[in-house]
């Protein structure tokens, strides 16, 4: 990954998320700018964006902070790899197929959810053209 430095401004313009949203997920500690300017500016890295791109993903599906948290203690511990046991790596990977397995039950909900809004919006569609033009006044 590239070591050039965005301040948070790119990052946010790069992840449509607000400036307050990126400082909120610092506050938190999801994310930690990778660096500090001269004069005090947030530094993010590409991995910082990726590690925010799993975060912007996960709100809708309704993850937790305390969730983002876990998954992305799990995957930067896979990331990193040293020293782990096998039993441990198996342990990790066991979380990570929770948040799959989790993820992808919202996504069929939100499937569902989808196409009964989209039956609305038909069933309205044809109402209106079923009533016919608007009187003009």
């Amino acid at each position: 990954m590239d070591d050039k430095h965005m301040q948070i401004g790119e990052v946010a313009a790069r992840t449509e998320l607000s400036l307050r949203t990126i400082r909120h997920y610092e506050e938190t500690g999801l994310v930690i700018p990778s660096a500090r300017s001269q004069g005090g500016f947030r530094l993010y890295t590409e991995a910082d964006v990726q590690r925010l791109m799993v975060i912007r993903r996960m709100k809708p599906l309704g993850f937790t902070l305390d969730q983002m948290s876990d998954l992305l203690d799990a995957t930067d511990r896979l990331d990193d790899d040293s020293g782990l046991g096998a039993d441990a790596r198996e342990a990790l990977l066991g979380r990570v197929r929770e948040y799959e397995q989790a993820a992808t039950e919202q996504v069929d909900k939100l499937r569902t959810q989808l196409t009964r809004a989209e039956d609305f919006a038909a069933t309205l569609r044809d109402r209106l053209e079923q009533a016919g033009p608007a009187p003009r006044p």
